[in-house]
């Protein structure tokens, strides 16, 4: 197995740079699947859930609920 880091992707033209996480769905030890949900995140515009991007078992959560996230910023360790 390899460590991955997932990172805040980005969230399109109108949403800007940064977001605040409002849930996370994952604890460490969960094992997920490519798009399950990560996290939630809340901007000024829209509330979006954060998938997955690969396969694999949560390490450690780097947010947490209230945070401020920029995009590229790392939110989550992996074992994929």
């Amino acid at each position: 197995m390899a460590d991955y880091t997932v990172v805040l992707p980005s969230l399109g033209d109108d949403a800007g740079n940064e977001a605040q996480v409002s849930f996370v769905y994952v604890k460490p030890g969960d094992t997920v699947e490519i798009e399950a949900d990560l996290l939630e995140m809340v901007t000024d515009k829209a509330t979006f859930n954060v998938p997955s991007p690969k396969a694999g078992k949560i390490r450690k959560i780097l947010v947490g609920e209230g945070d401020n996230v920029k995009v590229g910023d790392a939110i989550c360790e992996m074992e994929i």
